[in-house]
């Protein structure tokens, strides 16, 4: 360019001048890999986002992923993808009901627990809560719903009857609720997806409130099994998830999504997954199913390999940096990479 100074930086893709060791991945991972947390329906795609159910299982065996947690049996699409995935091909998807949101809104709170009960006689392997709750649903007087609503008891009593975890999104990155400007560090993504950005205070709440409410619904019922989704929603504090994890018998986290966080702070968050090893559960959250995702997170769990990008992406999509490989012991990996899914998941095969 004839002029750096006026380079933008959407142009700015530079190569990297480091030269990092890299560790040889395995053929295959030590152990059969559960992905707990993906998306196969029909809900945040036009069509399936496996459109090819047998090509799906020859990518899950090519990576050595043994089963899959599909979280998109929303209301009125349970039973196809309980037959699609589940009833056709047992034991390697788990799919989860979701929360009819129509009835949030008319505010028919016992129809939800109802809908949580039949859902789980039908086969539901357990109940995907979405970032929605606490950020956009409002019942009939128009009032935002928290997680922490004692008007949600009967679905929680729902999910402990039938003995089905809930695995919930609560908030967003930390990042998405600063305000929108040269400081924040995920401005590029932002800018993508500006309706990612809940930093408007008259719309959304501040971030700590969301977490306070995800806090006292897991101190609130123990009797429930909670799977925190994205690291709890605090991938940034991981203080805070040693905090819950230490506190709370019930509480749990997935790492989707998140080790784009958890490899900028990769002493800490080895630290935690050791002290915690049997409270975390692999996932992606990357649609569609792909090879290179979890070649990727295998060598972010498996290595000790310095400076790599997170994503198969050439500009990174979650913020410019690099992380670095946590290399878990082999019993730590084996309970994270399954151990901990088939011990708090029902239906997926030994």
């Amino acid at each position: 360019m004839d002029d750096l100074g006026e380079l933008r930086l959407r142009d700015f893709v530079p190569r990297r001048a480091v030269r990092a060791l890299r560790a040889e991945l395995l053929p295959r991972p030590p152990v059969p890999i559960v992905d707990a947390h993906q998306h196969l329906g029909r809900w945040l795609t036009e069509g399936w986002s496996a459109p090819d159910v047998g090509r799906l299982l020859a990518t899950m065996d090519e990576v050595g992923v043994a089963a899959v947690v599909n979280l998109d049996g929303l209301a009125g699409q349970l039973e196809a993808n309980l037959d699609r995935y589940d009833r056709a091909h047992p034991g390697r998807f788990a799919t989860f009901t979701q929360l009819d949101r129509s009835r949030i809104a008319e505010g028919d709170w016992a129809g939800l627990g109802a809908d949580v009960a039949d859902a789980a006689a039908r086969g539901a392997k357990g109940l995907k809560v979405w970032k929605d709750l606490g950020l956009h649903l409002r019942d009939p007087q128009d009032r935002l719903v928290g997680p922490d609503d004692p008007r949600l008891d009967p679905v929680w009593d729902a999910c402990a009857e039938a003995a089905i975890p809930v695995t919930i999104h609560t908030a967003d990155p930390a990042a998405f609720f600063e305000p929108l400007d040269q400081h924040n560090e995920r401005v590029e993504e932002l800018l993508e997806h500006p309706d990612w950005w809940f930093g408007d205070r008259e719309r959304f709440p501040v971030f700590e409130r969301l977490l306070d409410e995800l806090e006292a619904l897991i101190a609130r019922r123990s009797d429930v099994t909670i799977i925190g989704a994205h690291v709890l929603g605090c991938a940034e504090d991981l203080a805070w998830v040693g905090r819950i994890l230490d506190t709370y018998p019930n509480a749990n986290a997935d790492v989707a999504a998140r080790i784009a966080e958890l490899g900028r702070v990769p002493r800490a968050a080895r630290a935690l997954l050791v002290r915690h090893a049997g409270r975390f559960v692999f996932g992606t959250d990357d649609v569609p199913v792909a090879a290179a995702t979890y070649e990727i997170h295998r060598r972010f769990f498996e290595t000790a390999d310095e400076c790599f990008d997170y994503a198969a992406e050439p500009v990174p999509p979650q913020g410019r940096w690099t992380i670095d490989g946590l290399d878990l012991p082999p019993d730590v990996l084996a309970a994270l990479y399954g151990g901990n899914a088939r011990r708090l998941i029902p239906g997926l095969a030994p």
